[in-house]
């Protein structure tokens, strides 16, 4: 009975976190497929390149919000169970990683950002509350929207060990923090070579995209906006 309740939070929170909802969206607002513009991605940033921020704030919330979701309802289901908490952490982690490895767009999907904090709202808000602000804090300050999304996944573990959280939160929330960077390894390299754009740079530089300033004037889906996807 165990084994199924964490293989049902399992298969359920991948299958809600796979949920692609930039692509339907902007699909059903008749914009076509958004895998055709800019960076590719499925994610928020990506579908601002559409001009359309509406959509792009809808996408950040429903992408936060089905890891949130998948978190709960795991811990519902799991009612009194001493295991609770780790029901919840199994469903967060695989609907994170529907999210970036969905079955249904041949396992190419967002970088994880969004759920992350989906996850960490849901589970500990006290360590997303801080997440959120280093996030905020380190943007304001470089400008770098995937440098604020890393500060922010390398600082969450550190504080939940320095907060006392369980160890299964501690190494939840340091796996979740190493996919990040690894979504984020093109940001990276692009950071350490000083490529790297900034929040509100029109060049282009994600996987995919325009990567010269010369293409980057000519293409279509050149917007402001943040190089991190979500």
């Amino acid at each position: 009975m165990l084994a199924f309740l964490f293989l049902l939070a399992a298969v359920g929170g991948y299958l809600l976190g796979s949920v692609p909802f930039g692509l339907v969206l902007t699909r059903w607002a008749g914009l076509g497929d958004i895998r055709e513009i800019g960076s590719g991605n499925i994610g928020a940033t990506n579908v601002l390149r559409t001009g359309r921020k509406d959509l792009a704030l809808a996408t950040l919330l429903l992408d936060a919000g089905k890891a949130g979701i998948a978190l709960l309802l795991a811990r519902a289901i799991a009612g009194e169970s001493p295991l609770r908490i780790e029901f919840g952490l199994v469903a967060g982690a695989a609907a994170f990683l529907g999210h970036c490895y969905p079955v249904w767009l041949g396992f190419k999907g967002g970088k994880g950002v969004a759920t992350f904090f989906g996850v960490l709202f849901a589970g500990a808000w006290p360590l997303g509350l801080i997440a959120g602000v280093t996030w905020l804090g380190v943007a304001t300050m470089f400008r770098y929207s995937s440098l604020a999304a890393l500060a922010a996944a390398a600082v969450t573990p550190v504080l939940g060990l320095i907060a006392g959280f369980s160890w299964s939160e501690i190494i939840f929330s340091l796996a979740l923090a190493a996919l990040i960077f690894w979504r984020h390894r093109t940001n990276i390299e692009r950071l350490r070579t000083g490529t790297e754009p900034r929040i509100g740079d029109k060049q282009q530089a994600e996987e995919g995209a325009p990567d010269t300033p010369a293409a980057a004037e000519s293409s279509p889906a050149a917007e402001p906006s943040a190089p991190s996807e979500s």
